[in-house]
């Protein structure tokens, strides 16, 4: 079987590597005219190799009709046209798993650094405030109320931790799981329960603002909002409106709906902690995904069993 990999996007050296060494690569990044290479290798392509926010249209697919394996460089595959690589059988895949405890810990941090206001913090000690009186009291985080949306690896792993500081935890999700937090069905009974909501819920359309201007007026103005998953699930505009005029507490974002653009609505708000998508970027992560991308393209071409498959 040939080994003809495109790769759509830059990605971490480790993974260049690997797929240099055994494969027959093609880098699109690299191109002066995309289209005009893409049209180029299109009876080549065997694979592909893309990032996660990377969009596969139907057009694409179809216009490689070798291409047999998508392997996706993240949890979230909503970029990829799902329907239609099941239609053409292209296998799809993702890196579940291997990023759990970064992107738990990061949603952590975040409601840490919103409650305690530390980047706030940050800046008025750098800037000598300091000697003109002390910082502003901030709220006590250990003990809240935590309502995940999303009770996946991740949402596991996130409530796990804030048991750590002594959170009750509730949860939404399509469907009941088996662990012991509280389960709501209605997400605005959730958002009206808690103090702080986590979105780590897929992206896509069935998730598509699936938290709107109701849910965050049930959030409240005491309410906070973090979001870890996908910017698509919020509505932008309508949190943009409620952090703004104080209808809920504060957020901190590490996702957007137009990344890599974030509103200036947002970065001039006071009561925002905003990170570029960094949830899971530490080199050990970032390399265990790209070792996940390869491995699964790799037991694809020996006719082995996916690793971690989509479908």
């Amino acid at each position: 079987m040939d080994k003809n990999l495109l790769i759509m996007s830059e990605m971490p050296q480790h993974f260049i590597n690997l797929a240099d060494e055994n494969f027959v690569t093609y880098k699109l990044w690299l191109q002066e005219d995309e289209d005009k290479f893409l049209d180029e290798v299109k009876l080549d392509v065997d694979a592909i190799a893309v990032m996660g926010g990377y969009k596969i249209t139907p057009e694409l697919m179809k216009n490689m009709p070798n291409l047999k394996v998508i392997a996706c460089y993240g949890v979230g595959y909503d970029a990829i046209d799902i329907d239609c690589a099941k239609s053409l059988g292209i296998k799809v895949t993702n890196t579940p798993e291997v990023l759990n405890d970064e992107v738990a810990d990061t949603a952590i941090a975040l409601m840490l650094c919103v409650y305690k206001k530390l980047v706030s913090a940050d800046n008025f000690a750098r800037n000598n405030s300091w000697i003109n009186g002390d910082f502003p009291l901030t709220k006590k985080f250990t003990g809240t109320k935590l309502g995940i949306v999303g009770m996946g690896r991740i949402g596991k792993a996130i409530a796990e931790r804030a048991e750590a500081f002594k959170c009750e935890v509730y949860y939404h999700s399509r469907n009941k799981k088996d662990v012991k937090y509280k389960y709501f069905n209605d997400l605005k009974e959730l958002a009206k329960e808690v103090d702080t909501l986590c979105i780590i819920t897929p992206g896509g359309k069935e998730t598509e603002k699936l938290v709107n201007s109701d849910i965050l007026e049930s959030l409240g103005k005491e309410g906070t909002l973090i979001n870890v998953a996908r910017g698509s699930v919020v509505d932008q505009d309508a949190l943009i409106h409620f952090l703004k005029n104080k209808l809920i507490l504060a957020a901190g974002l590490d996702v957007y709906t137009n990344e890599p653009n974030i509103p200036k609505e947002l970065m001039s708000l006071d009561n925002t902690v905003l990170l570029p998508h960094i949830a899971s970027g530490t080199v050990e992560t970032r390399n265990a995904m790209g070792q996940l991308v390869y491995d699964n393209i790799e037991n694809f071409f020996k006719g082995k069993n996916l690793i971690s498959p989509v479908v």
